[in-house]
């Protein structure tokens, strides 16, 4: 991933809140590599991370998939059919055209790094704008390893590149040990 941000997006209101969503969704702004990982590879982990036969129990948290271009579009409707096919069920998210995303309150952002103080106190010396802090590479993927996605190979592959301090390393290693599986 490049950036990861969280928001708002899909309905008419201007300038949604957590508090105020309108006709918005919750949903997750994804910038990534297309060299290192396709629009495909991104819909498996989207499916697998959800039950997407479940009626949502309101607007704010329906499944929805905001499609950028018609290839986008194409493989969003080939793989909501082929999760029908396999489930044998209707599959509830929507399919839509992205029009506007409206980023979400700042303590909504990298919910789970914000849960380290230790972590936090570093990184925000580091990006002293929260606007930086958010969009930076480096902080989405300690936030994803936080939450126990990804690898500690991998994060023993990356952890010198991030800038953080010898302590700050272990101390995220230590953390990375309790909640990543091995190679993935």
């Amino acid at each position: 991933m490049v950036r990861t941000r969280v928001g708002y997006a899909g309905g008419t209101t201007d300038s949604p809140t957590y508090n105020n969503t309108g006709d918005h969704s919750e949903t997750i702004q994804i910038d990534y590599d297309p060299n290192k990982i396709s629009y495909g590879e991104l819909l498996k982990v989207f499916w697998d991370s959800h039950s997407s036969t479940v009626r949502p129990w309101s607007m704010q948290y329906r499944s929805i998939i905001f499609y950028h271009n018609d290839e986008q579009r194409r493989l969003a409707t080939a793989t909501k059919q082929q999760r029908e096919a396999e489930t044998g069920r209707t599959v509830l998210t929507e399919i839509t055209p992205f029009s506007e995303f409206y980023l979400a309150e700042d303590y909504h952002q990298k919910y789970y790094l914000q849960q380290s103080r230790e972590l936090m106190k570093e990184l925000r010396t580091i990006y002293p704008d929260f606007g930086d802090f958010v969009d930076s590479t480096v902080v989405a993927c300690i936030n994803s390893l936080l939450g126990g996605y990804g690898s500690l190979e991998s994060l023993e592959e990356r952890l010198s590149s991030f800038g953080l301090s010898p302590l700050l390393e272990s101390r995220l290693l230590e953390i990375a040990r309790k909640r990543l599986p091995g190679d993935l």
